[in-house]
């Protein structure tokens, strides 16, 4: 475990040096493509970096953070766009954690509305709602020998949704705290159990932080390069496929960091290209009816009457 932890404290101290050189070249070099073949050796050192971690909590973790999100932000950086670039450029205590960490900026606003007020509240309630689950599942487990195994699947699903949360809500609070910048946490979920259908459940509700990386770094680009070779209409079904065929290919080399160290199974992949060719049957179904696919009503119906409560 020693070994490990200096592994750990090797591998940061170098992804902070990277960053540190990623923020500084930017001020000689402009946008385009000096600036990413400048940075680009940082983004493949930030893939090889994990595999010097074997464990599945420091190893996960640090995937999830450099190769997961830096990686993708830093990518977007050296063509001025994404969450790093700015007018004027972000300081060096506000660059790091928002290369690594699930945070954005917050529009300050002097008056808040109704709106924002309930949102709090909400989000309060929510909280509260998800730690109070949490306790009970803990409880739950003193019990597993006697439950269904596909019970105690289930909850530790829901206890992975849960902590993720929490966990990602407490990192929001540490950084703003010592950073001293306006900062809020990117939501990773969006009450999943709401969703009505595919596009709902990925484009606006599970993992949203990847989810808007891989929108500005595979989907928009994808969709902008293929629209003027068929018609404009159909674009969004290639830049689908392009996006769920890398986020495949990420999870891939998660499993590959973490779990496996031999080869890629294809496992993840296949699931996530299965998931990108119904995506994209979905999105051709409500083009071709106009739009007239509507939710059912029975969700509709519990969706408008506890959307806000839960």
């Amino acid at each position: 475990m020693e070994g490990e932890i200096h592994n750990f404290i090797v591998v940061w101290t170098i992804v902070l040096a990277s960053l540190c050189y990623s923020h500084t070249i930017a001020k000689f070099i402009p946008k385009g493509k000096s600036r990413f073949v400048a940075i680009f050796p940082i983004v493949c050192l930030f893939f090889i970096l994990p595999l010097y971690l074997t464990s599945i909590n420091l190893g996960a973790t640090t995937f999830f953070f450099i190769t997961g999100l830096a990686t993708f932000k830093l990518i977007l950086f050296t063509f001025g766009k994404g969450p790093l670039s700015s007018t004027p450029p972000l300081p060096l205590s506000t660059f790091i954690p928002l290369a690594c960490l699930p945070i954005k900026f917050k529009k300050s606003s002097k008056t808040k509305d109704v709106e924002t007020i309930k949102k709090a509240t909400n989000s309060t309630f929510n909280l509260v709602t998800k730690i109070t689950l949490l306790a009970i599942l803990v409880r739950v487990y003193n019990y597993k020998d006697n439950l269904h195994p596909k019970f105690i699947l289930f909850c530790y699903c829901i206890n992975i949704y849960i902590m993720l949360e929490i966990i990602l809500n407490m990192v929001s609070a540490v950084v703003r705290g010592v950073s001293r910048v306006d900062l809020d946490l990117d939501p990773p979920f969006n009450e999943p159990y709401l969703t009505s259908s595919l596009q709902d459940f990925w484009g606006k509700r599970w993992n949203l932080m990847v989810s808007n990386i891989l929108r500005l770094t595979v989907y928009d680009p994808v969709r902008l390069f293929v629209a003027d070779r068929i018609p404009r209409k159909w674009a969004p079904i290639p830049a689908v496929l392009a996006t769920f065929f890398a986020s495949g290919l990420v999870h891939e080399l998660l499993l590959y960091y973490i779990i496996e160290r031999l080869k890629l199974s294809g496992e993840a992949m296949i699931f996530f290209l299965i998931h990108g060719v119904a995506l994209s049957v979905e999105i051709v179904m409500k083009k071709m009816l106009n739009g007239k696919i509507l939710v059912p009503r029975i969700i509709s119906d519990f969706k408008g009457s506890f959307g806000y409560r839960l």
